[in-house]
């Protein structure tokens, strides 16, 4: 039996008056997602639990099958290992976003106009972390390159006690309320004001201003936490894996599990993504000896933060033509077991994560299932059902039986 995670990151949403009160999923022509829905086993699953923030981190943890409350020591250390940075455990990782901050002075004035700068590319990004790098690492903070807008802020012998925001949580707003709060926060402070100086005319952000792109004016520090331990996923579940994702946090967690991260290359975690080379890639490693693959598709949640209603209906229509029908026509050869959700909603309304419960439809083809055509994978049909899993981190104990 070979096992497959399908993981369309924020996907689930709330209704939307401008696709006649329809949620994407709902919106969104999507037949393979639904032919799930409806020749498998369909609920809904709690992925965030109670007093856990209603992140990625969390959300993906649980769908692994690690419980967040013993696991989860904050969302860097996992996008650390994926970067292949040691880390002691004494170390603190901290995310680092380039963003776009509005023009006004002081610094606590600005607006988060932009949490991903325009989503800024890897090589343009990779210039100005190391023209902060070069500025501000010391023997106490090193900064390394990752994707995109998506990058590390090693903090040595870190101490406990600083709090810190996501960017995405405060598009549109200002900053000063959001800046990091607690002992030593001052420091992170003056890293931020500091970076601001360095990035302000850099080339590369001269360069997109005349290209009418957003430029990255500062880094964001948040995310962070220590270095995890995590039992071995082979040990759990006696199954050799391979994790599918072009976002670091992802990559991490399976890297720190003990699966083997695959590259895909054009995975951008964005909208313009390689939808189908996912799909290649996990059937190549189902090939090669993999019995569990876990594919991540971070398109749906970053279009729910920029508020792209008709981005993120066409993120989930892509991943059902792109990704989900090639694999399930490469997947035929095999007896199979393949787990279809998001991690979390990510609203358009409000455009960040929230904690709501989120639909999950597990097929099998073994013919063990009862078919039902009227159900389609919606948050509304899956909570029709009446299944519901209490405790996120056992779903994949219903995937694995």
């Amino acid at each position: 039996m070979k096992y497959i995670v399908l993981l369309g990151d924020g996907m689930a949403d709330c209704p939307v008056p401008a696709l006649g009160g329809r949620t994407p999923l709902e919106a969104a022509n999507k037949p393979n997602m639904d032919f799930i829905a409806q020749n498998g086993d369909m609920g809904l699953v709690k992925t965030i639990p109670d007093g856990m923030p209603p992140g990625s981190d969390v959300a993906n943890l649980s769908v692994f099958g690690y419980e967040p409350d013993i696991y989860y020591s904050g969302r860097s250390p996992f996008e650390a290992a994926s970067m292949g940075i040691s880390m002691s455990d004494t170390d603190i990782a901290l995310r680092c976003n380039l963003v776009t901050l509005s023009s006004e002075e002081p610094y606590e004035e600005k607006v988060m106009a932009d949490y991903c700068a325009g989503e800024i590319t890897t090589g343009e990004a990779r210039e100005l972390i190391e023209a902060i790098s070069a500025e501000l690492n010391s023997e106490i903070f090193s900064f390394y390159p990752g994707i995109s807008y998506r990058h590390c802020l090693i903090w040595k012998d870190g101490e406990d006690g600083v709090s810190f925001t996501p960017p995405h949580d405060i598009s549109g707003k200002k900053i000063a309320s959001f800046l990091p709060k607690g002992e030593k926060s001052d420091i992170f402070i003056s890293l931020m004001k500091k970076s601001e100086k360095i990035l302000k005319n850099h080339p590369v952000n001269q360069l997109r201003i005349k290209n009418g792109l957003n430029p990255a004016t500062s880094i964001w520090l948040w995310g962070q936490g220590r270095k995890p331990k995590l039992k071995r996923f082979a040990d759990k579940y006696n199954l050799t894996g391979s994790v599918i994702s072009a976002v670091d946090l992802i990559r991490g967690i399976g890297i720190l599990a003990g699966l083997k991260p695959v590259h895909v290359e054009g995975a951008t975690g964005n909208l313009h993504t390689n939808y189908t080379g996912k799909a290649k890639a996990a059937l190549n490693e189902l090939e090669n000896g993999s019995d569990f693959v876990y594919i991540h598709v971070e398109a749906p949640d970053e279009c729910g933060h920029q508020g792209l209603i008709e981005g993120k209906v066409q993120s989930i229509e892509k991943i059902d033509s792109e990704l989900l029908a090639p694999l399930l026509d490469g997947l035929a050869k095999w007896d199979y077991s393949i787990l279809l959700l998001p991690d979390h909603p990510t609203p358009i309304s409000t455009r960040t994560h929230s904690r709501e419960p989120v639909p999950f439809a597990i097929y099998r083809n073994t013919g063990s299932m009862r078919p039902n055509n009227n159900l389609r994978f919606t948050e509304k049909d899956a909570a029709a059902t009446g299944v519901f899993i209490e405790q996120g981190h056992k779903l994949i104990d219903r995937l694995l039986i």
